[in-house]
């Protein structure tokens, strides 16, 4: 064996080495990959009936809310109905005030003035001690009233 040999053969078996020292990394990064893989699987195992069921749940709670919109909608229809039955009512009842409680008020303001006048004393002919007490302009303007109504007779 030659010199040239011999360091071919040192060369070769470096590489044998080097080859053998850069597998073991890249046969520990297949076994992470493994991992991975069965990891991959596994939640895509269990991720499935999960969106299966998320899938159920949205489909029930867009048939809730759209019962939801229904009901909204009904509640704002009675709503409305609610306000156009208490302006109407408002109507009513001013024109019953307006037909009917004017002439009760009129009715019975009369029927009290009618009261007061039967309950009233008659008036004497001599004048009362209220009337002898009067002041002189008070006087006065009865006789200048007394004046007058003889002036149109």
């Amino acid at each position: 064996m030659t010199l040239g040999q011999i360091a071919g053969l040192i060369a070769a078996l470096a590489a044998v080495v080097l080859v053998a020292l850069c597998a073991v990394p890249l046969l520990k990064l297949g076994g992470v990959l493994d991992e991975v893989r069965r990891t991959v699987r596994d939640v895509d195992e269990s991720t499935v009936p999960i969106l299966e069921e998320l899938k159920g749940t949205v489909v029930i709670t867009n048939g809730e809310i759209s019962k939801l919109d229904q009901v909204i909608e009904d509640i704002h229809t009675i709503s409305e109905h609610g306000t156009v039955v208490t302006g109407q009512a408002a109507e009513l009842a001013q024109t019953f005030t307006q037909t009917v409680g004017t002439p009760m008020v009129k009715a019975a303001a009369f029927g009290e003035g009618v009261r007061r006048t039967i309950r009233r004393p008659r008036r004497r002919n001599h004048p009362s001690q209220v009337e002898t007490e009067a002041a002189p302009a008070e006087v006065s303007h009865g006789a200048s009233a007394a004046e007058d109504l003889d002036d149109e007779n």
